[in-house]
């Protein structure tokens, strides 16, 4: 069954890291460590260029799933934080579902640790409250390739749009023209080879 297009609008998106926790962090085996991280951190970047309210949370981070990766803390120091106590579905959190809603937006990006869990329950709850819901798949990770199309399959059908951090951001920019610099300086700090299309652009342009 397919559903309608539903666009990206920063205006209307906020984004919901969930669980980007030390402990969880190292059961990540469908992506490499090194490139998942560098993801995560894109996301961040983007949320914080196109100014989208962006609410954190940790499930149980005295016990083994660990503290927030230091760096989301870092640049979203005034941002929501929902440290739960135990609840395993964000969406079971009261404190979560409130700065959710605070947010005035209706609609949801989500990523987190684990996909099967700590992605699919929240978005799957969101979709059930009236959210749209946009899951950030290489933002997301798990134990591998099976639960991770595990995971989507059932996101998918449940109306879930999967995307990619540089798909997400293409979507919200909307046109070049309204920025060149800010955007390729972002997708530079991420994509190696992006930033060899940008420094192509900047040597072609300083002449003009």
């Amino acid at each position: 069954m397919s559903t309608a297009y539903k666009r990206l609008d920063k205006n209307q998106a906020a984004v919901l890291l969930v669980d980007h926790q030390t402990g969880l962090l190292s059961l990540v085996r469908d992506l490499d460590p090194d490139k998942f991280k560098n993801n995560v951190l894109a996301l961040a970047d983007l949320a914080k260029y196109f100014e989208l309210p962006t609410i954190l949370t940790t499930s149980f981070e005295n016990g083994p799933n660990g503290p927030l990766v230091p760096e989301l803390k870092e640049q979203f120091p005034d941002a929501p934080y929902i440290a739960r106590p135990g609840q395993i579905n964000a969406w079971d959190n009261e404190d979560f579902v409130k700065a959710v809603k605070a947010t005035g937006r209706k609609q949801l990006i989500i990523a987190g640790v684990v996909t099967e869990v700590c992605v699919a329950f929240p978005a799957l709850s969101a979709i059930e409250a009236g959210f749209e819901v946009f899951v950030v798949t290489d933002a997301s990770g798990t134990f591998n390739e099976i639960t991770r199309h595990s995971a989507w399959d059932r996101m998918s059908a449940s109306g879930a749009q999967l995307m990619t951090w540089f798909g997400l951001a293409c979507e919200l920019h909307r046109d070049w023209r309204n920025d060149i610099e800010g955007l390729g300086t972002l997708f530079s700090n991420h994509i190696p080879d992006y930033r060899n299309l940008i420094n192509s652009y900047t040597t072609l342009t300083a002449g003009k």
